[in-house]
């Protein structure tokens, strides 16, 4: 019987179609598993029929109501795979269907698709303009070394003709996607060698020398789903988003399956480079290699951990094994510890009753400085370095901090430190930093047989402070595979600076960079790119800069819309309008995000939904992925988040950088500079959770942080606020 599998795009397609169409559409696919391959041909089966004038005559359409038609590839080698590559209304279908060919890569064994019609009808006038430039993009790598990169004939004359990274990028969305991610590698300065090694070796298949369709299809993973069942099938279209966001690349499975890493590695790469799927498939390559060991994926935020937990379900279909994971944040870590190993866990006070303590303490005994050095001073020496005398404290190196202090100024500070300490154990509380150094000490005399881990997986790592850090160190023995680390300084939205090995983690040797974005498109990430751009970011374990140079994003879509208004009141109101052209365009609602850096525009957005009877769920409430509505989240929650649409609302100069949160350069210069790279950085995440639409507003004077570009059509519009 025959077969027909799904390629990714289907999954928008299917998103966009009523009820009753999407029922249809199961039920085409489901006849494939029933029909013979004569019975597809025939009125009664599913009306397989070519489509006139195509450049790869193996594409045919399907019917799927009288309105919808599906464009199917099928095979010419006597195998009975078949391809769903579109659902769209029936003239558009075959509208698409004319100008794309498919192909197997003669190296990587894989399914190729590119746009037949519009490569000959560049390629001439490419030729004339090369014989004229001085330079070609490729013209240092021989016809043989882009043939042994996989570039094809046809590619390889199209090659010949690129004179510059901007024609290539151009040109690149009309090619086999993987042939143009190589190019994109070597035209960004990477050797031959590299990328071989970086993306050929990992994704190259045993060689069919058929060139079998069925075999390239089952090589190709990435772009399509093998529907082997009902069940499957149901598995797909109810949860598509969550299927296609745990696939793991080829180019990332060297990372995520390598048997086995000497002791803890480390992975970094920009927003949309997948590291957090490839912390996913670290931990399920561990379930399955090593029988009976207890594993705990930890993150940052309990909404990102609601959201790995999730993915991991999905990854993994075993109880028994996921049962052996415990994903958490640190912090609850800390919390479980202290409560399981001492019985009794103080009050845990949050970050607005920290500063307000430093404040009384401030006033009572006279100090020069302010509540906001003092929480600092506390936070990013004191607790950072695990001082807990006056002696330490006058000896002690403060890494990071910009003004310079007497003896006598330190010993001033240190009753400081030492009344804070003391008010805290008064009224029975403490800090959740303070909470897990308190949890690591306990953890230093523990059996960690009970009360450890034998492995470690950490995500969103640039935000951890050296308390949690040393936590994580004590819960799991040294040894191969301790801890395996995935994080983004440019995504840093806390002040959290560390040196890993000052901590006792090693990881020289064992760090690889991810430079592929393969989430958002180019034009967004091209767009928050400039956000951060010229502002010098420390390494994830410093010390050290880190750079996105380099970095490039396989897909391509519209630019990012930036635009200002006079009044909140109007661009709430656009925000609703934005969120409704993206519905109308078939995004479903779970599937786009606001977000904005105070809860008090959020609220009033959602209000404008809910009256606009658009649903709307708050993130910080952690909503499966079947609960359906607009999610809203602040943009501290959007760490590690991704959506198809998603608004960044209020960035303005009061928000973003806010004040509150920066402190004075008069104060101290360097935690002056680390706060505003943080601000930065908070937007930038914002920006980049984005993987098809960017809407970007504010009200009143614009956020400085903004980019100042032409694309980003920078314009205040006035229009009227309801009555």
């Amino acid at each position: 019987m025959p077969r027909l599998d799904i390629a990714r795009a289907v999954l928008d397609d299917y998103a966009a179609l009523a009820k009753e169409d999407k029922s249809r559409l199961r039920k085409t696919i489901e006849m494939f598993q029933q029909l013979t391959i004569d019975q597809l041909h025939s009125p009664r089966g599913v009306h397989l029929e070519k489509v006139q004038g195509a450049k790869d005559d193996r594409i045919r359409t399907v019917r799927i109501t009288r309105s919808w038609r599906g464009v199917v590839l099928a095979p010419d080698d006597g195998t009975d795979v078949f391809v769903l590559l579109r659902v769209m209304a029936h003239d558009a279908a075959y509208d698409w269907a004319v100008p794309w060919k498919f192909s197997v890569n003669a190296v990587t064994n894989t399914l190729e698709v590119r746009n037949e019609a519009v490569i000959e009808q560049l390629v001439p006038s490419m030729r004339e303009a090369a014989e004229q430039a001085p330079k070609l993009l490729f013209e240092r790598h021989s016809d043989t070394i882009l043939r042994d990169l996989g570039i094809d004939d046809q590619v390889l004359e199209a090659v010949r003709t690129i004179i510059d990274k901007a024609q290539l990028e151009s040109f690149a969305k009309f090619l086999p996607e993987e042939q143009a991610e190589v190019l994109q590698f070597l035209a960004e300065g990477f050797t031959s060698q590299e990328v071989y090694r970086d993306i050929i070796a990992e994704r190259r298949q045993a060689p069919d020398a058929s060139g079998s369709l069925a075999v390239a299809i089952a090589n190709t993973p990435s772009r399509i789903a093998l529907v082997t069942g009902p069940q499957e099938l149901a598995d797909i279209l109810d949860k598509p988003f969550s299927v296609w966001r745990i696939y793991l690349h080829s180019s990332q499975r060297r990372v995520a399956y390598r048997p086995s890493y000497n002791g803890s590695a480390q992975v970094t790469g920009g927003p949309g480079t997948g590291k957090t799927v490839v912390a996913l498939h670290r931990v399920k390559h561990l379930l399955y290699t090593r029988p009976g060991s207890r594993i705990m994926l930890t993150t940052y935020t309990n909404v990102l951990a609601g959201s790995l937990r999730e993915s991991l379900g999905l990854l993994i279909d075993d109880p028994e094994k996921l049962a052996r994971v415990e994903v958490t944040t640190v912090n609850s870590f800390a919390y479980r510890t202290v409560q399981r190993l001492a019985g009794r866990v103080p009050s845990i006070i949050n970050d607005a009753d920290e500063r307000h303590l430093w404040r009384r303490i401030r006033e009572r005994l006279g100090l020069q400085w302010t509540e906001q050095f003092l929480e600092q001073e506390f936070r990013h020496v004191v607790l950072a370095q695990r001082v807990t005398s006056l002696d330490e404290y006058l000896k002690v190196e403060r890494r990071g901090r910009g003004t310079r202090l007497s003896a006598q100024q330190r010993e001033r500070l240190w009753e400081a430190m030492e009344a804070f300490r003391s008010d805290l154990r008064m009224t029975g509380s403490t800090t959740h930093l303070q909470l897990c150094d308190r949890a690591t000490l306990q953890l230093g005399g523990a059996d960690l047989a009970t009360y450890g881990f034998d492995h470690l997986v950490v995500d969103e790592a640039q935000d951890l402070h050296p308390a949690q850090w040393r936590l994580l160190r004590a819960a799991v023995p040294e040894g191969p595979d301790d801890l395996f680390i995935t994080g983004d300084p440019h995504q840093r939205i806390y002040d959290s600076k560390v040196t890993l090995s000052s901590l006792g983690i090693a990881v020289a040797g064992r760090s690889g960079k991810l430079r592929v974005n393969y989430r958002s498109t180019a034009q967004i990430l091209d767009w928050a790119t400039k956000v951060i751009d010229g502002v010098p970011v420390e390494d994830v374990g410093g010390p050290g800069p880190d750079s996105l140079a380099g970095y490039i994003s396989v897909l391509s879509g519209r630019l990012p819309h930036a635009t200002g208004f006079q009044h909140e009141q109007d661009e709430a109101t656009a925000v609703v309008e934005k969120v409704k052209e993206w519905i109308g365009q078939g995004i479903r609602p779970a599937e786009i995000a606001v977000t904005a850096r105070f809860n008090i525009l959020l609220d009033r957005i959602g209000e404008r939904l809910a009256a606009a009877h658009i649903p709307a769920v708050r993130m910080k409430d952690q909503p499966g992925a079947a609960v359906e509505g607009v999610r809203l989240a602040t943009m501290h929650a959007m760490k590690g988040l991704e959506f198809r649409c998603v608004a960044v609302a209020g960035v303005t100069a009061r928000a973003l950088p806010f004040d509150k949160e920066v402190t004075p350069q008069e104060v101290d210069r360097l935690q002056h500079e680390s706060d505003m790279l943080r601000q930065r950085c908070l937007l930038f995440v914002a920006c980049t959770r984005a993987r098809e639409s960017l809407h970007v507003s504010w009200n009143g004077t614009p956020s400085p942080f903004l980019p100042r570009v032409i694309e980003m059509r920078l314009r205040t519009v006035r229009i009227s606020s309801p009555s």
